[in-house]
């Protein structure tokens, strides 16, 4: 299963992680209002992502319904994985030193990101 996404297939797969299910039409219509995409555009990207595995789709009337094969989770998972190995040479340590010195976490975040290495630890 290809789990390296074009932007615009990620921004499709979003609308679909979110909704569950839908038709071109679905989605069109919950993309925000200053970003138009073509139905045969969208009609088109959905059937590749069909095609690399992560969509699957279903007859209904004379569209098609589509829904995801791919979990978010397991597409978060690699990603990490690829930007780990990618950009910081393999050394997650990296990049949560980069994640805490470039992002604005509030201290709910920064207790949040303490109990899950507490957890971790365990």
């Amino acid at each position: 299963m290809q789990m390296n996404l074009t932007p615009v297939e990620l921004e499709l797969m979003t609308l679909l992680w979110k909704r569950g299910e839908g038709s071109v039409a679905d989605l069109l219509a919950d993309l925000p209002a200053d970003r138009r995409l073509a139905y045969t555009s969208v009609s088109t990207m959905l059937r590749i992502l069909e095609q690399k595995g992560v969509l699957g789709a279903r007859k209904a009337g004379r569209g098609h319904i589509y829904f995801p094969k791919l979990a978010k989770t397991d597409y978060e998972a690699a990603s990490v994985r690829r930007l780990v190995t990618q950009v910081f040479e393999g050394a997650p340590v990296q990049l949560v030193r980069q994640l805490l010195d470039t992002s604005e976490l509030s201290a709910d975040d920064l207790a949040a990101i303490r109990q899950l290495l507490a957890e971790k630890s365990k």
